[in-house]
């Protein structure tokens, strides 16, 4: 059995991400900033077995929810982050989060340099099950529910 304990996202500026996210969603630091630098390190590191030896230098952290999921954030220095976009189908594309009030996460979200991406879709007529797709500054996708997923998806 699996349980989801965290996921990871790329962001060219660690320090405003772990801001933002904190300002936004309440996360909190659990462990780090930690830094890595290839000359420093090992021979045989994580971060060069995961990433491949291009990886020269970086930084990452541990973010906590309330409930106990996490995200890890990474800083790629060397070689630097840029612009470019991920193949938009495939892969990973987003993480959802539960949230108290969508409207007032979608003003904090907007507020602090992300966007709402799409409208707010209701998944289940007649219920509070609503969800909608946002975007962090960094453009990560955001989706935001009402409900566990388990409430949203059962019984269709």
């Amino acid at each position: 059995m699996g349980e989801i304990t965290h996921i990871g996202l790329a962001v060219p500026d660690l320090d405003q991400a772990i801001d933002w996210y904190s300002k936004v969603f309440g996360f909190y630091t659990l462990a780090g900033p930690f830094e890595f630098e290839a000359v420093e390190a090992d021979e045989e590191n994580m971060t060069q077995d995961l990433q491949g030896t291009d990886i020269q230098k970086m930084r990452n952290a541990h973010l906590m929810s309330h409930n106990g999921i996490g995200i890890e954030l990474f800083e790629f220095q060397q070689p630097a982050f840029n612009d470019e976009t991920p193949p938009l189908h495939k892969g990973f594309f987003h993480i959802c989060l539960i949230v108290d009030n969508l409207v007032e996460s979608i003003e904090r979200i907007v507020q602090h340099g992300g966007k709402q991406r799409s409208k707010i879709w209701q998944t289940t007529k007649g219920k509070p099950h609503f969800l909608v797709y946002t975007e962090d500054p960094f453009g990560n996708i955001i989706e935001l529910y009402t409900r566990n997923t388990s409430e949203m998806y059962a019984n269709k």
